[in-house]
């Protein structure tokens, strides 16, 4: 996709996939992995909302239907957690939080985010799971004023976000394997670095060869 985007060459897939193994390279990638999933579940605990994407993640545009999770990275300093907000239409991370806990304050500063981003008029569905955190009184009230309508998967059931549970795939097979931090401030800023290039140089097949932040642009323009 770099080379038809960046240099302009007209080259197949399958041309670029016979290349790669008479070179011997071998993409080493959404291999099967061990990490572990954090798990925010403590029952019921506040309010609780329908599935109303029910695992429809395909969406026209930017700003129609979200997803957010939190994922757990265990590293040499410790743990850290990541919280962010993703755009399905766009594929973009739109918002997101780098933190050493994952309680409140980690998800008002991932709000407050995604608020400022936010076009105005624009009304999402996101999805998220049951955890704590998104049942939580401040969280819903949040997403309320902000006009966004939250869809809960079901308990148990990660398939039900699978869209932002594939982000964090990639994610820990491109940016993670393999590598360690001794503090968490480089960490931090390493994946405050990956999350830019990811939304700004990253290009993807399901956007035809544009990065997210190229799709988002382009869809607004078209839609104005």
């Amino acid at each position: 996709m770099e080379l038809r985007a960046v240099d302009g060459v007209r080259v197949a897939d399958k041309t670029v996939l016979k290349v790669m193994r008479e070179m011997g390279l071998r993409c080493g990638i959404r291999r099967e992995t061990d990490y572990h999933r954090y798990n925010s579940y403590r029952g019921v605990v506040g309010e609780v909302f329908e599935n109303v994407i029910g695992r429809d993640f395909s969406a026209d545009g930017p700003w129609q239907k979200m997803g957010t999770d939190v994922t757990e990275f265990r590293l040499s300093f410790g743990k850290a957690y990541l919280a962010p907000a993703y755009d399905f239409g766009s594929k973009e991370i739109v918002a997101h939080s780098i933190s050493r806990r994952p309680d409140m304050a980690q998800q008002e500063e991932m709000l407050d985010m995604l608020e400022a981003a936010m076009p105005e008029g624009a009304s999402p569905v996101m999805q998220m799971d049951m955890g704590w955190q998104y049942q939580h009184a401040a969280f819903v009230g949040r997403l309320r004023g902000m006009g966004i309508t939250q869809s809960m998967s079901r308990k148990g059931n990660c398939i039900d976000n699978g869209a932002t549970e594939q982000v964090f795939g990639h994610l820990k097979d491109e940016f993670l394997r393999g590598r360690d931090w001794d503090t968490f401030e480089g960490f931090k800023a390493d994946l405050e670095a990956y999350i830019h290039h990811w939304n700004h140089v990253r290009r993807q097949v399901g956007l035809k060869g544009l990065t997210p932040a190229e799709f988002r642009e382009q869809a607004l323009r078209e839609a104005a």
